[in-house]
């Protein structure tokens, strides 16, 4: 099962990706179109501190070639803090000569801009940065050990049937995989679906708890609000809904599986 799942989540990292770079292609055409690129934009220096970092780096891994990566930085880190202020302002005025020529660069640089290219440009930047904060909050939220939300009878299908079914490539899985789900029958279909139940009760048992303590470390910020939380059904009302979710499921699916043919 874990292998499955872990071939699962390569095959949709392998669908996304060329969603991605298709996306990526087409934003790099029509900048280059508009003969705009933010690749251009001059970069900001370095700090002192990352400026002692990148020179000492090195030096610090030959000498102790036995520690990771992380040990190694902790270790040029406490280094830095050591050092006398006069040897710390060397790399300080480093600093400012290359802040002075950054600031003048950027000057020209947005100074051949046009309004249009500028707008273009900062849009690029914003949704960058959107995309940064993005990462950062999910993160956050696996460090927290937040839940992983509850599979659909679809995604448990397909995680259980991913590494024996037939097909050269991940996407070409998903595609049998795909079609044979539509092949079920409502009763063959129904251990999934009941599967899926479960794991829904399992994630709000498990959310319950996770935001209790999250209550407790003061990050109210994170719980759900009442709309948000899902409302009691009956039996019936939740085989209507998973089936329902099961059918949207197999339609993001398939969007995908067309997508990625293209």
């Amino acid at each position: 099962m874990a292998a499955a799942l872990a071939l699962l989540g390569r095959a949709a990292g392998l669908v996304t990706g060329a969603q991605r770079l298709l996306r990526v292609g087409g934003s790099a055409e029509r900048c280059l179109s508009r003969g705009i690129s933010s690749d251009e934009r001059p970069k900001r220096p370095l700090t002192a501190y990352f400026r002692f970092l990148k020179e000492n780096h090195s030096a610090f891994r030959q000498n102790n070639p036995e520690m990771s990566n992380v040990e190694l930085v902790r270790k040029i880190a406490g280094a830095w803090k050591e050092l006398p202020p006069s040897q710390k302002q060397v790399y300080e005025e480093a600093r400012k000569t290359d802040w002075q020529r950054y600031e003048e660069q950027l000057a020209a640089y947005k100074a051949q801009l046009t309004p249009a290219q500028a707008a273009a440009l900062k849009e690029e930047r914003r949704k960058r940065l959107a995309k940064r904060r993005s990462f950062r909050a999910k993160r956050e939220l696996t460090v927290l050990g937040k839940p992983k939300r509850p599979r659909s009878g679809f995604n448990i299908f397909v995680s259980e049937n991913f590494q024996e079914s037939e097909g050269i490539s991940p996407v070409a899985k998903l595609k049998k995989l795909f079609d044979a789900w539509r092949k079920l029958s409502s009763s063959q279909k129904q251990p999934y679906l009941q599967l899926a139940e479960d794991d829904k009760v399992r994630y709000e048992n498990e959310m319950k708890s996770w935001e209790a303590k999250m209550v407790e470390l003061g990050r109210e910020d994170l719980i759900r609000s009442r709309r948000q939380r899902p409302k009691t059904k009956t039996a019936e009302t939740a085989k209507k809904a998973e089936t329902a979710k099961a059918s949207s499921h197999e339609n993001k699916a398939k969007l995908k599986l067309k997508k990625s043919e293209e």
